[in-house]
Parts: C-alpha cells; structure tokens; sequence
C-alpha cells in the first residue's frame, strides 16, 4: 500500500504512542499493539470501546460520492485547493502532508492531491464505508480510522494543512499535528446554505451560533488568521436533491420512504443556494 507507506512514519500507536511499522498486512509498534489493515485498504487504529459517534452509514457514503462526484461543490474544492496551496511549503526532502480531519469518502481530499502533485494526503474519519471509499479516492490518499474527538493518532507537528469540511474539530488535537506555518481550512455551512431543501425535505437547520461554537472548538490552540463567505447556485434534479440530504445528518431524521415522497413533490429541476464558511486558522504556540 504505497499511500500508507508514505505516511506512516508520520502515524503512531493509540495505545502507547510508539511509531508504527508495517509488516505485509499488519501494523504494530515495538511494545506489541497491532493493527489489521482491512482487505479494502484502510487502517484502523480505533481502540477501546469505538466512538459514540458511528459517522457516515453505507447508505450516506454512497449518496456523499453521488453527490460530490456530479460536480456540485466544485466550486468549494476550487477554492480550498487555494487555500491549501498558501500552506507553509515542504521541507528540504520531505513531501508536505496533507490531513483531512473527517474526510468523509476523500473527495475534497482527493481534489486537493490533483493540485499539489508533491504531496501525500491522510484521510482520518471514524466510519468503515466511508473509509472504504477514501482508499480508493486517490493514489495518494492514505485511510485511517480514528476517533476526531480523541488524541489523534499522528505525531507531533507533521501536517502541512490540515482540511475540515463540515466535520467535527477537535481544536487542540488540530494545532498539535499543525507544522508551524501550517493552517488550518475549516469549512462550515452559511446560514441559508441549501435553504431551499430545508423545508420541503426536512433538512437540520444551521446552528444560530455557528460561528459562536466554531470559535469555541478553535481557540484558544487556534487562532483564526481569516474567513471567506463562498456562495453559488445549484440546479438539482429530484435524485441529485435527494441525495444532498441523504449524505449528511438529515438523513437520521426521515426513513428512505418519507424521504423519496418529499422529494417526488420538488420541482425539476430546484435551484438551490449553497452557502459556505471557510476559516482559515494556524496554531498558537508560545
């Protein structure tokens, strides 16, 4: 697996800390803790008893690459790969590595990886189907299980950018695995962002302190270096709109049937805002 042997002087053990080694089909470190790689190509170093949060289902990640792959953020991971492209440049050497914190099935990720051709992308998020995907987003891309709320299992300071689009942040684990020089981009949805769905189909509204909560989770490891309000109309067919629900939490809130029987009642095609956020961040360090 060459995009894991990339980065995996960069990965350590959950357990123990200890770097990581591979031997054929498994990773472990020198105090004995082991990890399987999964036959569909990612590792994962989740431990304990797992994650309260499950993260994408079968059904999410397979509407999440519909959706993305037909091109309706294009527009988003345009401007993420320019936001990305002023992160500190690599060492003398080393190829810079770029983490996606909720990588979901590694569009953005992937992406980023056609516009940086020197550098080596880490997928981290908690769900198997989406994982899945993301080892094959990219020959690049590396995919790793992990809980984003926990100690991330990367050494210190060893991320170029680390990308998060609407996912969850974990503040201090971020600027830890930030190189200096490194940023943060951080995506987050616009207050009306696909308003047009959110009633008809039932969608979560965004949070009124959005932006009140993003600067909580960011600071005080974090400090926010600037934001761009990105926006851009869609024009969906029914299946396109359904899937724009289906592959976030909406999805938990209607059955497949009450879903597909709000959808019938859209007009064809619905224009749509999509509205977004992007932070970007670096990390305080005395």
């Amino acid at each position: 697996m060459p995009a894991l042997d990339d980065v995996l002087r960069l990965l350590r053990c959950p357990l123990c800390g200890a770097a990581l080694a591979r031997e054929g089909g498994v990773v472990g470190c020198d105090e004995g803790h082991s990890f399987d790689l999964a036959r569909q190509g990612y590792l994962s170093l989740l431990v304990g008893e797992g994650t309260a949060h499950a993260g994408d289902t079968a059904e999410m990640a397979a509407a999440r690459e519909r959706f993305l792959g037909g091109g309706h953020f294009d527009r988003l991971a345009g401007a993420l790969g320019r936001a990305v492209a002023s992160a500190s440049p690599s060492r003398a050497g080393e190829s810079p590595c770029i983490v996606d914190l909720g990588a979901g099935t590694g569009w953005y990720l992937a992406r980023l990886l056609d516009r940086l051709p020197d550098a080596a992308g880490l997928a981290l998020d908690v769900s198997k189907p989406a994982l899945r995907r993301a080892a094959r987003a990219h020959p690049r891309v590396a995919a790793v299980a992990c809980d984003a709320w926990r100690p991330l299992p990367l050494d210190d300071r060893v991320a170029a950018a680390v990308l998060n689009v609407f996912a969850p942040r974990n503040g201090p684990e971020i600027a830890r695995i930030l190189r200096p020089g490194g940023m943060a981009v951080v995506v987050t949805p616009a207050s009306h962002h696909l308003g047009e769905l959110v009633g008809p189909l039932g969608l979560i509204g965004v949070d009124e302190r959005k932006d009140e909560r993003l600067a909580e989770q960011l600071q005080p490891d974090l400090e926010i270096a600037g934001t761009r309000e990105l926006e851009w109309r869609l024009s969906l067919e029914r299946a396109a709109a359904r899937d724009a629900v289906a592959m976030g939490p909406s999805a938990f809130h209607a059955s497949p049937a009450e879903l597909d029987e709000r959808v019938a009642g859209l007009s064809e095609p619905v224009e749509v805002t999509a509205a977004v956020t992007i932070t970007l961040a670096t990390a305080t360090r005395g």
